[in-house]
């Protein structure tokens, strides 16, 4: 019996000197964008909150040349998992991962390339937005000949994306599929800003679709999207958010942001940075693989508030469920723009223009 306590108070006392995980989370950009950014650090901070770990924030701008320095020096020190995010990441982390085999990384809305030697301690989380944009789409082609407040009767929809890049037109095509199922006729305005950082220049093209017949928009723009979301006050029209429920954000800055904002596609980083962090701990988390999460694992999904239920009429939430639920059972079978041509892509971006 004393040889048994001897034991269990050596493994309190190494339990109790064993030191929490350290966690890095470099972004490649800044926080404020109200969307995919501060998603991914209100993820760490759960991680933080409820798993007991350290972890740290980087900021490295927007600023490519910071990138790879920053990268380099954290994996200099002793951060057990660094975390990063976005394709624009990809080759500097298959490189610097593949410099740095005893180090764990995680990599977020891409992957990296298993094929290549070096990436074994890379874990890619990826999301099917265009499962989560199908839902958006069926909603605003629902939304734009209702009758609604601050809508007409044309069936002309919006789209702001941040970049022509395939995850941007990933969202678009679930979502052209999404309204097309609701209006087979519905039009699509879409415009590309060029990059995520330019809300001067986001709230400029939303202004221009709004003036041409959208009635709602869909934010894809991380921080330009800030602008659609003013342009949305300007004109007195709706807006979709997205990746964070942007209404809620924006509640306790500026209401009149928040009351035309429809709903938001949550594409919930947080929580699958969260949910990367505790498998780690428990010991299930398999690195040198990409897991692909979308409505049925809870990586992408409604942003059921209050401004949804409010401004929203019941019969159109419960159609979204009904989809959502068609989606998860195979009986919707969302397109995607991997895999699909260049030429198939354009011919489906003209054959929604008005």
């Amino acid at each position: 019996m004393k040889k048994l306590l001897v034991v269990l108070l050596v493994v309190l006392a190494v339990l109790s000197f064993a030191k929490p995980l350290k966690v890095a989370l470099l972004l490649n950009g800044n926080l404020g964008d109200k969307s995919f950014f501060d998603s991914a650090a209100r993820g760490l901070d759960m991680a933080i909150r409820q798993l007991g770990i350290q972890g740290k924030i980087i900021e490295a701008s927007y600023k490519q040349e910071n990138w790879r320095p920053y990268l380099e020096d954290l994996s200099d020190q002793d951060y057990d998992i660094i975390i990063v995010g976005t394709w624009q990441m990809q080759e500097i982390l298959e490189e610097v991962a593949a410099m740095n085999p005893d180090k764990k990384y995680f990599i977020f809305d891409t992957s990296v390339d298993y094929s290549k030697p070096g990436v074994k301690n890379v874990y890619s989380i990826l999301y099917k937005q265009n499962e989560g944009s199908f839902l958006m789409g069926a909603l605003a082609a629902m939304i734009t000949t209702s009758g609604m407040p601050k809508t007409n009767p044309e069936p002309i929809i919006g789209f702001l994306g941040g970049m022509d890049i395939p995850v941007i037109n990933d969202f678009l095509v679930g979502y052209i599929e999404g309204a097309r199922y609701i209006n087979p006729n519905i039009k699509v305005l879409i415009s590309y800003v060029g990059n995520f950082n330019d809300p001067a220049k986001g709230k400029e093209l939303s202004l221009a679709m709004y003036r041409q017949g959208a009635d709602i928009i869909f934010n894809v723009a991380g921080n330009t999207g800030i602008g659609l979301l003013e342009a949305a006050k300007e004109a007195d029209r709706w807006a979709i958010g997205v990746d964070s429920d942007q209404a809620l954000i924006y509640e306790s800055t500026d209401i009149e942001i928040a009351k035309r904002i429809v709903t938001s596609m949550m594409k919930n980083v947080d929580l699958s940075i969260f949910r990367g962090i505790k498998m780690h701990l428990e010991g299930r988390l398999v690195y040198g693989r990409a897991e692909n999460l979308g409505i049925l694992e809870g990586g992408v999904g409604v942003a059921d508030n209050k401004y949804y239920r409010e401004l929203v009429p019941e019969q159109f939430r419960n159609k979204i469920k009904e989809i959502e639920n068609k989606i998860t059972k195979g009986e919707i079978k969302v397109g995607t723009v991997f895999g699909m041509s260049q030429d198939d892509l354009n011919k489906l971006r003209m054959s929604v223009k008005p």
